[in-house]
């Protein structure tokens, strides 16, 4: 039981990042790392070759296996020995990613299904995998934690401003949308500056609904930018300070 537990515990030292001292998890990081850049080559091809399908069933059988690691060493993970470390692991950010990646496993076994076939466009998610190897990666993932709650605010208002924009200008000019999910397009694409100018406002109250909607997108694109990097700051200042701590 003991030698069991010791060789759980070893597993989780080697597939959470790496310490400078253990060769073995520095490995399995650079293996993790080798595995994220190939898995993505298949997304730069149009279409698959005995190469890029070869690729393909090495790299998602890598992921497979350690997302199946990573659920078993759970309760180390979570910090607790309860079943429900597993569940609680299991719907983190990056377990859901690491599951997501692995999907696309099932196309392997059933190309020609049309749902199993949608699951490719999951290897995308792929390169999300390197936000736990990497030192700046995670503390940006700390930092988005910290200011998740007004992130979320800044989405609702953003959303909220979107469908009322829409609903003025598809009263304004209904005939130059098609339908209200195209004011909904071009309401997105006013805010954020965009304007690609292939739904364009005829009327005088169209184009000063145009012209609000820009300004304000502009203040609300701000305020998420200005968020992450005072909080990104903040971090900075304190794993810095956290750096002088330990050297003292």
């Amino acid at each position: 039981m003991e030698h069991n537990i010791s060789f759980k515990k070893r597993l989780y030292e080697i597939i959470e990042v790496s310490n400078p001292e253990d060769k073995a998890s520095k490995a399995y990081d650079f293996m993790m790392y080798v595995a994220i850049a190939a898995g993505l080559l298949p997304l730069t091809v149009k279409t698959s070759n005995t190469y890029t399908h070869l690729i393909d069933i090495i790299t998602v059988l890598l992921f497979l296996v350690d997302y199946i690691a990573r659920i078993a060493t759970a309760d180390y993970k979570m910090g607790y020995k309860h079943y429900r470390a597993y569940f609680a692991y299991a719907l983190t950010p990056l377990a859901i990613v690491d599951l997501l990646s692995v999907l696309p496993i099932l196309n392997l076994f059933f190309p020609s299904t049309a749902v199993f076939g949608a699951f490719r466009v999951f290897r995308v998610l792929r390169a999300l995998k390197l936000a736990r190897y990497s030192k700046t990666m995670v503390a940006i993932v700390n930092v988005l934690k910290y200011v998740r709650h007004q992130l979320v605010a800044v989405l609702v208002l953003t959303v909220l401003y979107i469908v009322i924009s829409a609903m003025a200008i598809f009263q304004v000019e209904p005939d130059q949308f098609g339908n209200f999910f195209d004011a909904i397009y071009w309401s997105t694409i006013s805010i954020t500056t965009i304007g690609y100018g292939d739904i364009v406002p005829e009327t005088v109250i169209g184009k000063l609904i145009t012209i609000v909607s820009s300004l304000v997108g502009v203040a609300i694109i701000a305020l998420p930018s200005g968020i992450i990097t005072a909080a990104y700051i903040r971090e900075m200042k304190r794993k810095k300070s956290e750096h002088e701590v330990k050297h003292l």
